[in-house]
């Protein structure tokens, strides 16, 4: 019987990576990592775009209510027009009216809405409070309502006195977050927000 010795069969030798694969291995994954951080920033910035807009438009409406609530338990409003009879509408930058009086003791509290700008062409919508006795002027205070302002307008409807029948508050807004801080996508601006709203106060429903 014949043995047949058994020889190994040499084993192929293994083969890492040459430079070139590592090169283009790594080529593709800085693409896919450079690409899913572009998107990542892009849904970033949209969301604090989002998120910009719908925060202002909070303050504003909250504003406004307060606006609308001051008118209606306010009396001898200002400025009135020309001719209330022939022309008893008016548009202004500014409102005035008293909210307190106090006859005993003759104290009243002016308060005055008024739009204000700078050179840049913004606006601000300011709250000053007049305290009053007998006529005299006994403390004065004043704030900013709402910044980063288009545009705000008062139309006011007077009757015979003149006494306000109705006033309607126009106010257009570009959200900018110093409300919050001004943040906003390269090349993406918030759409501005327009709120307008009337009220009638309450000694004229009487």
């Amino acid at each position: 019987m014949i043995r047949r010795s058994m020889t190994p069969m040499p084993s192929r030798s293994r083969r890492g990576f040459s430079l070139v694969e590592v090169l283009i291995a790594l080529t593709i994954t800085a693409t896919l990592l450079t690409a899913t951080m572009a998107a990542l920033d892009a849904s970033f910035k949209s969301y604090k775009h989002t998120s910009e807009s719908a925060s202002t438009n909070v303050v504003a409406r909250i504003v406004m209510q307060r606006v609308t609530a001051m008118i209606r338990t306010g009396e001898q409003f200002g400025p009135y027009p020309a001719n209330p009879i022939a022309d008893p509408t008016i548009q202004s930058t500014w409102l005035e009216f008293v909210a307190f009086r106090d006859v005993a003791t003759g104290t009243e509290r002016v308060i005055r809405l008024e739009r204000r700008g700078d050179a840049a062409g913004e606006y601000e919508l300011w709250y000053m409070v007049t305290e009053l006795e007998d006529g005299d002027v006994i403390g004065e205070e004043e704030a900013p309502l709402l910044v980063g302002l288009n545009d705000v307008t008062f139309d006011l409807q007077y009757d015979v006195g003149p006494r306000l029948r109705r006033a309607t508050v126009d106010l257009i807004i570009q959200p900018d977050d110093l409300q919050d801080a001004a943040i906003g996508a390269d090349g993406i601006e918030a759409p501005t927000i327009r709120l307008v709203a009337s009220a009638s106060p309450r000694s004229f429903t009487d």
